[in-house]
């Protein structure tokens, strides 16, 4: 027939497996009875390493010829002839594993869903949908006209500034303001340009997400896909994405993986949210992966929040992303309140500064009060009265507990007694509670305010919205109700003991929940910030939070922390933790490149962090990538030290962009 010497011969596979050493395409023989079946992108099982073994793959590439001259092993067989693996996203997913010195194949396995047989013949079967609906492309309301739309138009890069405040739907449902403006962004791109990916940090936000896509439109064009989701709807949903245009597609941080026809823009609400970062390896940041999307594809870019993250700050600053604030608009009125402040009569009984009780109980007239809580539960947390530092075990360091601060206290960790108790920071010898959970709080504030409806919102206790009649809804942070019309008040209590965590990025994901609490409020509702003063309470108060970030990343460029420098953490046994540390020094210059540690780990094996400017980070996660290679591959004793009995450390590990290490910073 013609044309079929045409037909190329050899395909490049892509193993599936979570094996550094198999990260690379793999060369078989297409047999002539899969040759109109066997192109790029399928699913496949070839031999591997013997014939009577299979492994799973995808076809990256198809060729006429190879340079190898020997026989090449044909492949077994094509498991579905549906297209799942995309040019774009192999190329996204190859190249965000570079950056992260990981494995391509790790990074298929969160973008393309596990196949589900019945979907997908459903899906074969079923006629392409036509004859969308038209619709009105709207205007993006709250900033200065045609800013966000030319950020579109132009596939242009941008931090946007959310609008704080609650808005109503027509058809009764309340989001957040910032829910609406994504709506609007992808709804312009859908008539215009393309398709749109908008990611969340959870389901409350994407609720609120889609309640509002729902008004601007068509449900035809609107695409879920999320780990929510069964395995066949996720499915289902992923196989729509590969054959529909110009829809948008909601879902949390994988989202940005999803295959988009003709992509117009990618959208992250809330980029500091702890939750955009993925838990698996090789533990790529859904901004980061968005960030790469961009360049390759040349779409649009938007990281929209109330309270902007150093990582995008550091964008803004050296040009590559634009800022674009909101047109002026309504100033929250925020009350910094110190967590010393008088307390008398009911205010006691809350454990609340008088001014902050007088503001709940006038605003419980009118609507709901929230309360922000940093933990769920009852337990407090004990710190010495005079230096504020944790109250720890003498014998195990754990952290001390008591239900009363006249309590003897006992070790949460080991159940020590700690009798005649002394802090090691400044030998204060008298102990303090600061914080409660939600339900600890919910109880003295019930005392506090007889006859009044507590609502309690917490990961165990979900509440997604709430009426507007009188109520207190205390609720933890990330886990607060949208409010019918904005509420009354908001309290954000805990301050002092949010800002006691050891962390390196404890002041932006204060402030961060702080906003996104505050941003709930009514027009003319008052916010109450207890027990915080300083450069926080400013932004806050002020509600210019880029400057506060702006600050904090001058900071940590003085101190070589990240974002200002990018790091990996590497782990493993001290001779290949050495070995690859030195090497990736060698890997380009040193007076850019250097090392902290190593330090012992509990299981045994050690840890350093190599820091590095972002311009090295190619050659440098080259050269790591190679050292885990070598070690995955190197012989290993027999027998695994006495020392660790019978657990090995991991010959070496290697994790970038880990802030880990910074947690006692």
């Amino acid at each position: 027939m013609p044309g079929e010497a045409e037909r190329p011969t050899i395909a490049r596979v892509l193993i599936d497996s979570p094996l550094p050493q198999l990260d690379r395409l793999f060369d078989y023989a297409i047999p002539e009875n899969l040759q109109s079946t066997a192109i790029r992108g399928v699913r496949v099982t070839v031999p591997f390493r013997s014939a009577a073994r299979f492994s799973a793959g995808y076809i990256v590439e198809v060729a006429d010829s190879v340079d190898y001259t020997g026989t090449l092993s044909a492949i077994e067989s094509v498991v579905s002839p549906v297209v799942v693996l995309s040019k774009e996203v192999w190329e996204l997913a190859r190249a965000a594993a570079n950056r992260a010195a990981g494995s391509a194949s790790d990074i298929l396995r969160l973008a393309i869903p596990p196949r589900q047989v019945r979907v997908e013949k459903s899906w074969l079967d079923a006629e392409p949908t036509g004859g969308l609906r038209p619709f009105a492309t709207p205007a993006v309301s709250g900033y200065p006209p045609d800013a966000l739309e030319s950020v579109v138009r132009a596939n242009a890069r941008a931090a946007v500034a959310a609008i704080p405040g609650v808005v109503e739907f027509a058809g009764g449902a309340t989001a957040g303001a910032w829910a609406l403006t994504l709506a609007q962004t992808a709804a312009v791109t859908v008539a215009e340009r393309g398709s749109a990916i908008l990611a969340v940090p959870d389901y409350r936000d994407q609720e609120q997400l889609l309640a509002a896509l729902a008004e601007l439109v068509p449900a035809e064009r609107i695409i879920r896909l999320d780990a929510r989701q069964s395995n066949a709807e996720r499915y289902r949903a992923f196989l729509r994405c590969l054959r529909e245009s110009n829809i948008v597609i909601v879902g949390n941080r994988s989202v940005v993986y999803a295959p988009a026809q003709t992509l117009g823009l990618i959208a992250l609400w809330d980029d500091g949210d702890p939750l955009h970062a993925e838990q698996l390896a090789p533990y790529v940041h859904s901004r980061d992966a968005a960030l790469i999307r961009q360049e390759q594809q040349g779409c649009a870019l938007m990281f929209v929040a109330h309270s902007r993250s150093t990582e995008v700050q550091r964008l803004v600053d050296v040009g590559w992303l634009s800022s674009i604030d909101p047109q002026p608009h309504r100033r929250l009125k925020v009350v910094p309140t110190a967590q010393q402040a008088a307390r008398d009569g009911f205010a006691a009984r809350a454990r609340i500064p008088s001014s902050a009780w007088q503001i709940a109980s006038a605003a419980l007239k009118t609507g709901p009060v929230l309360i922000q809580v940093a933990r769920p539960g009852y337990a407090p947390r004990l710190v010495c009265r005079d230096c504020h530092s944790t109250a720890r075990c003498r014998q195990c360091d754990g952290p001390l507990q008591s239900k009363s601060a006249a309590a003897v206290p006992s070790c949460s960790w080991c159940g020590a007694l700690a009798v005649n108790w002394q802090c090691i920071e400044c030998d204060g010898s008298t102990l303090r509670l600061i914080g409660s959970g939600a339900a600890r709080t919910a109880e003295d504030l019930g005392r506090a305010f007889p006859g009044t409806l507590l609502l309690v919102a917490d990961g165990e206790r979900p509440i997604l919205h709430v009426g507007a009649e009188p109520a207190l809804v205390i609720a933890t942070r990330g886990a607060e109700p949208i409010a019918k019309g904005g509420y009354a008040a908001v309290l954000l209590l805990d301050g002092e003991n949010m800002l006691a965590r050891e962390s390196l990025r404890v002041g932006e994901d204060c402030l961060r929940s702080w906003s996104n609490a505050a941003a709930l409020a009514s027009r003319n509702a008052s916010i109450v910030l207890v027990g915080v003063g300083g450069a926080l309470a400013t932004a806050l108060t002020t509600w210019h939070q880029a400057d506060y970030a702006s600050a904090e990343l001058a900071d940590r460029r003085r101190l070589r922390f990240p974002p200002a420098v990018r790091v990996a953490t590497v782990t493993g046994t001290h001779e290949r933790v050495a070995e690859a540390t030195l090497a990736a020094v060698d890997a380009d210059s040193a007076h850019f490149i250097d090392v902290l540690g190593p330090v012992m780990l509990p299981d045994g094996s050690v840890r350093s962090i190599v820091r590095f400017d972002y311009a090295l980070g190619a050659a440098v996660a080259a050269q790591l990538r190679a050292d885990v290679i070598r070690a995955a591959t190197a012989r290993r004793p027999s027998r695994p030290p006495a020392a660790n009995q019978g657990r090995r450390p991991v010959a070496l590990r290697v994790r970038f962009d880990d802030s880990e290490p910074f947690l006692d910073a």
